[in-house]
C-alpha cells in the first residue's frame, strides 16, 4: 500500500479537495443547509465549532490516521459537505471512509455516489488497498442500507463503542469491501452514475 497523501479528486462535477483551515466559513454554510448538527447519528460541526472540527481533522492527518476532504459542487462552486479517509492502517493495507456528511440540498442526488467512486477508486487502484471499511451508527438505518446497496459486506457490530454528540453511547455497525470485490462495486457505481440512468437516490453514508 502506498503512503496516503493529500490529493484532489474530481468526477461528475464534484471535486474532493484536501481540507484546510480556510474552509471553515464554507463548511458552516453547508452545515446550515438542513441544520445538520442537530442530527444524532452524524458528526457535523455546530455553529461556531467549525475551527475545532477542522483542527481535529488536521491533527488526525498529521498523525497519519486521517485524510479529510471538503466536497465542492463545481456547478455552483460551493462546498456542500465533507468526507475522509480514516483509521489508516498501512501494515494491513486498510483504510476506512467516513466522517461523511452533505448539505440537505445535496442529499439524494448523485453527489455521494460520485464521492464514493472517487475515494474507492483512489484507494484500490492508486494506493493499493486490500480492504476499505465503513462504520455507522446502529440507528443510522439509511446509511446501513446505502452501504449494502453499494456492495459493501456487513462485518458485524461493535457494541458500546463510541460516544454520540448527545452523550449516549452507540453500537457501531461495520462494513467493508475487499479488493477482489472492487471491480463489481465499481461497475455498479459507474452504472448508477451513467447519464442515461435516473438520479441516484439513497446513497447516504
Amino acid at each position: 500500500m502506498k503512503p496516503i497523501a493529500p490529493v484532489t479528486l474530481e468526477l461528475h462535477g464534484i471535486r474532493l479537495e484536501p481540507m484546510t483551515v480556510k474552509h471553515a466559513a464554507e463548511l458552516a454554510i453547508a452545515a446550515e443547509d438542513g441544520e445538520l448538527w442537530k442530527l444524532r447519528v452524524t458528526s457535523v460541526p455546530a455553529p461556531g465549532d467549525e475551527a475545532a472540527y477542522i483542527d481535529a481533522a488536521l491533527r488526525g492527518q498529521q498523525e497519519g490516521s486521517r485524510l479529510p476532504f471538503v466536497v465542492r459542487d463545481l456547478s455552483c462552486n460551493d462546498i456542500i459537505g465533507s468526507t475522509s479517509y480514516h483509521d489508516i492502517l498501512p501494515a494491513v493495507e486498510r483504510v476506512e471512509i467516513g466522517y461523511t456528511w452533505y448539505a440537505r440540498s445535496a442529499q439524494r442526488t448523485h453527489v455521494n455516489a460520485a464521492c464514493k467512486l472517487m475515494l474507492l477508486r483512489h484507494a484500490f487502484d492508486e494506493l493499493g488497498c486490500a480492504v476499505v471499511g465503513f462504520r455507522t451508527d446502529n440507528f443510522n438505518f439509511a446509511s446501513q442500507q446505502a452501504l449494502a446497496r453499494l456492495g459493501a459486506q456487513r462485518d458485524g457490530v461493535i457494541r458500546h463503542h463510541a460516544l454520540r454528540r448527545d452523550g449516549t453511547v452507540r453500537d457501531t455497525v461495520m462494513f467493508s469491501i475487499l479488493a477482489g470485490e472492487w471491480p463489481e462495486v465499481c461497475a455498479q457505481l459507474e452504472y448508477r452514475l451513467s447519464p442515461h440512468r435516473p438520479p441516484v437516490k439513497g446513497l447516504l453514508c
